[in-house]
């Protein structure tokens, strides 16, 4: 398939170049997936799917156009050259686009040594629902829980090619097994529901699945009689399970995109001290078998590991050629896109410098305050760091849990969380974003 997908990039590539393109980018990404869906020890819903999706950018002077398709005919690939040209011609000038140099481009043009794709056949999909009923069994075993939503298992498999006139082509292929269930405890309107799932690059590192639904009963029985913590101000410990999100708020605050709109709550904090002094956020796109990782990126420029925050201080953005060259800077070969969609830069594989405390030892340092394990609607004010979201976990008092939660909400500001960071020791090293829980102090608490 991949030589498939290399002979689609250059047929667009031509088509490109015959319509009158001064340069042009093609992408050709051919996919399949399975999945299965269990309830009540029975077949659900099973779904396959596979297709071909190919993609153009061409630059016309200062203008560019993008478009997409899932036929792949020669007529079709003409065509869509043809109506590339057209639409660049209306578009707006932008001196900031245009393809990397020759020199800029990565020598590394496959996966070979990320462990990105398994070599493991296909599974069967009588082998998926095997998965999902053990997770749906292992849960309903749980003494407390009442029912379960639903158990999936699930696989993918994805090939990319991606090609440029200023002569990249590179392309690789990448795998994905997942295993999930949702399990509720109580009845009527005091039902809890909580949840588990895995997925790994490689089959054979996917934990059982019965582990799975018992994780998922567990965690769904733990909040049986919920209900909401005082109002105030308190510590709040948010779990490995979420904390994640936080610093996803920090990446999307030092996005090039971000920086260039001049619509972000850290927009004139580069060299700055965000984080407390110790902790380092590093991007690493060459993990083996994490989903993050990657030889190049969407411009066909060198992935690499660096540092986005060293000892708390904040050492440059996130930028693809186009958001680089506004600001004078030099991409990061951040660079992300898909077939219809020009080059946007985005964050890969983050992993936080993890504490030297344990969770429960966070816990017990909280004395009284919230524990986040779940996280419902967001209201983020990109431009303020203002930060308030719903929230559900369990109460802790005296540094011991007293019991779950749910119905509150938290606010703070992003600039004042960030600066009062405490991480355990607790964080998933197999995660593409590889972040302990953070407690953080002060935020405010409205419940009951």
């Amino acid at each position: 398939m991949m030589d498939t997908l290399e002979h689609l990039t250059e047929a667009l590539l031509s088509a490109a170049k015959r319509a009158g393109a001064d340069a042009a980018d093609a992408l050709a990404v051919s996919g399949r997936s399975v999945s299965v869906d269990v309830l009540n020890g029975a077949l659900e819903h099973a779904e396959r799917a596979e297709g071909v999706d190919i993609g153009l950018r061409v630059l016309l002077g200062a203008r560019q156009a993008t478009v997409s398709a899932s036929d792949t005919t020669a007529d079709t690939i003409t065509e869509m050259a043809e109506r590339a040209i057209a639409m660049a011609r209306e578009a707006p000038e932008d001196d900031a686009i245009g393809l990397a140099s020759a020199e800029q481009l990565s020598k590394w043009r496959d996966g070979t040594g990320l462990e990105l794709a398994d070599p493991a056949p296909e599974p069967d999909p009588a082998d998926l629902k095997h998965d999902a009923l053990r997770a749906e069994a292992a849960a309903l075993a749980v003494a407390g829980v009442a029912q379960v939503q639903g158990a999936s298992a699930g696989y993918s498999a994805e090939a990319l090619h991606l090609a440029t006139s200023a002569g990249f082509s590179g392309g690789y292929a990448r795998t994905g097994r997942s295993t999930s269930c949702v399990a509720i405890s109580g009845e009527g309107l005091s039902m809890e529901r909580d949840y588990a799932g895995e997925s790994r690059t490689f089959q054979s590192d996917l934990p059982p699945a019965d582990e799975i639904g018992h994780r998922a009963g567990t965690r769904a029985v733990a909040r049986i009689g919920a209900k909401k913590p005082p109002s105030g101000a308190f510590p709040v410990l948010f779990d490995e399970r979420i904390s994640a999100s936080l610093i996803g708020h920090l990446l999307a605050a030092i996005n090039g995109s971000s920086i260039v709109r001049g619509a972000s709550w850290l927009r004139d904090s580069l060299g700055q001290q965000i984080l407390p002094a110790g902790l380092t956020l590093t991007e690493n796109p060459h993990r083996k078998r994490i989903p993050g990782s990657r030889p190049f990126d969407g411009e066909g420029l060198a992935t690499k590991p660096r540092d986005i925050i060293a000892d708390g201080i904040l050492t440059g953005w996130t930028l693809d050629l186009a958001t680089a060259r506004r600001l004078g800077m030099t991409s990061t070969a951040n660079a992300r896109r898909g077939t219809s969609s020009a080059p946007t830069p985005s964050a890969g594989n983050v992993a936080l410098t993890q504490g030297n405390i344990s969770r429960e030892g966070l816990i017990a340092e909280m004395a009284t305050g919230l524990i986040v394990t779940g996280l419902i609607g967001a209201s983020i004010n990109p431009t303020t760091g203002d930060y308030s979201r719903g929230a559900s976990g369990f109460w802790v008092e005296n540094g011991e849990i007293t019991g779950p939660v749910n119905e509150c909400t938290i606010a703070g500001n992003l600039h004042e969380m960030l600066h009062s960071l405490r991480p355990a020791n607790d964080a998933r090293v197999h995660l593409s974003r590889v972040i302990p829980s953070l407690l953080v102090e002060g935020l405010t608490i409205a419940g009951a």
